[in-house]
């Protein structure tokens, strides 16, 4: 198989990495955990992020086959629909983004949102393989941040979402709706299992001020260093860590809106009989 390239895209405003995987022979594409950037403030959305992805696309030359998603993110909208719109490619998921539907239609009271996975091209079930031009791509399950959460590994390379962060910053959150901490220490062990010369390729980073985002570690720095399952890390340990942090974090500034378009794979709420699409605001229910 060949070595894929990798072309990744910081966003500074949610600090969310969109990764290009193409295969150097064929030109094919997949690309992950997109971005729309939109405004809270103002209700306003646009491509900015979007449309650097899609000008390296064309540029090089590739042809995109996959626009996937490595789970319903909480921190940032999904730019799939826009970006199959200019550059094609099918929508993909990890199948257990039902659980996820089923939570947020009733939080929403969203009649129109299906909870059978419909709104994307193609779920993945963990073990699945699929194809990248002549790159092989395998989906791991790695839940606990979300029940749906996957992370695709192509050869030494692994995106992994929200799994882990770079060794100085830890690991995901495990307190929205179907999160679990013990289930996601087990899903870290199964990536750190990995051989250690391992790529992970992170969907976040959120540097101190003594150095610049990074995205990408290996499996032998994770176990090393990270500050919250470096090796000899027990999953009680981790556990009572996790959970004592998470009651400290604020909710992420763009959940509600990002969950209601991240469940229908990256679409806004059907418009209303004045041709305007709204998104909810819960109220005293999380």
């Amino acid at each position: 198989m060949p070595t894929p390239d990798i072309q990744s895209f910081f966003d500074p405003e949610t600090s969310t990495v969109t990764h290009v995987l193409a295969c150097p022979q064929t030109r094919r594409a997949a690309v992950i955990d997109s971005v729309l950037d939109f405004d809270p403030k103002s209700g306003r959305s646009h491509r900015s992020s979007a449309d650097r992805v899609v000008e390296h696309v064309r540029s090089k030359g590739l042809t995109v086959d996959w626009l996937l998603e490595t789970h319903a993110h909480a921190d940032h909208l999904s730019a799939a629909p826009y970006l199959q719109q200019q550059l094609g490619g099918k929508t993909a998921i990890g199948s257990h983004i039902r659980e996820v539907q089923s939570v947020f239609k009733r939080v929403f009271n969203a009649e129109d949102l299906g909870t059978d996975g419909r709104e994307f091209d193609h779920l993945f079930e963990d073990g699945d393989q699929f194809a990248v031009g002549e790159l092989t791509v395998r989906v791991m399950h790695t839940p606990g941040h979300t029940p749906a959460c996957v992370s695709y590994a192509v050869g030494d390379d692994v995106f992994v979402g929200d799994t882990l962060f770079m060794p100085d910053y830890g690991t995901a959150r495990c307190d929205f709706p179907g999160g679990d901490a013990a289930t996601l220490y087990r899903s870290i062990g199964r990536l750190l299992s990995l051989p250690p010369h391992t790529r992970l390729h992170l969907c976040h980073d959120y540097p101190p001020d003594d150095r610049a985002p990074v995205w990408v570690c290996t499996v032998a720095e994770q176990r090393a260093a990270n500050v919250h399952v470096r090796d000899g890390t027990t999953e009680a340990g981790f556990v009572a860590l996790r959970t004592a942090r998470d009651r400290q974090l604020a909710m992420p500034v763009l959940m509600l809106p990002a969950v209601q378009v991240n469940v229908r794979a990256g679409h806004l709420p059907p418009p209303e009989s004045n041709g305007v699409r709204y998104l909810k605001l819960p109220v005293d229910l999380l």
